[in-house]
């Protein structure tokens, strides 16, 4: 059974047949959860671990006037908040932004396995350095790149990312982020992101049909965004 958390832990460490076994154990829990819903918000007190299993959610901070700043994506294989029992209150929120199954495992449970199973234990806090490593190329896209920079980039992370867990192909992916999400992320204006994806279609790079993005000339994007893909750990990928 495929499963993408395996599948992404493995390409940190090597995982034996009961590290598998005890990994497809935690994905059996998931559940559908619609989209654009919140598993768990700004302020309450923080019980499970979620791990997202499948479609894509993000984590977000929203100030009192509603304005909403998207501090992360969450594709299938990622975790989230791997410490929270040690919070008394979740300082943002986390939501579904397409239709998900997600596992809600208990602090208590998480331990036992990676207590138990060691190559977790070392590829999960490997995940959780990889986090934190997206998030400063995040405060670079929103300080230091322009409008249509901060775009490729993001582009050129989230495919790399999903084909890092067999949910992409070469070229192409799922892309169910509206343009109000977009914005979002990249601290744009969504007038800005329109004008910033049909100057990207403009010139070639990309084809957006529906909830697809297709990556039409890889090297002129990875060289506009100067994505370097180290950060991910997914060196390997030889196109990138």
């Amino acid at each position: 059974m495929f499963n993408p958390l395996i599948q992404k832990l493995e390409g940190f460490v090597e995982l034996s047949d009961a590290d598998r076994d005890a990994l497809h154990r935690l994905a059996s829990v998931a559940r559908d959860v619609p989209a654009r819903t919140n598993l768990v918000r700004e302020g309450e007190p923080p019980s499970d671990i979620i791990f997202i299993t499948e479609g894509i959610g993000c984590r977000f901070k929203q100030r009192a006037n509603g304005a909403r700043q998207i501090t992360a994506y969450l594709v299938p294989g990622d975790t989230c908040d791997l410490d929270i029992a040690l919070l008394n209150r979740l300082d943002h929120t986390i939501a579904t932004l397409s239709p998900c199954k997600v596992a809600r495992v208990s602090a208590t449970t998480l331990r036992e396995i990676t207590e138990n199973h060691p190559a977790i234990a070392r590829a999960m806090r490997i995940s959780a350095l990889i986090d934190e490593a997206t998030l400063r190329e995040w405060l670079v896209n929103i300080g230091c790149r322009s409008a249509l920079e901060r775009i490729a980039h993001l582009f050129c992370e989230f495919l790399v990312r999903l084909r890092a867990v067999g949910l992409a192909t070469e070229d192409s992916c799922d892309l169910p982020m509206t343009q109000h999400e977009l914005a979002d992320t990249t601290g744009m204006t969504t007038v800005h992101v329109n004008r910033s994806l049909q100057e990207l279609r403009r010139r070639g790079l990309i084809e957006l049909k529906g909830k697809n993005l297709k990556v039409l000339d890889w090297p002129r994007l990875r060289s506009l965004a100067e994505f370097k893909a180290g950060y991910l750990r997914v060196d390997g990928q030889t196109m990138f």
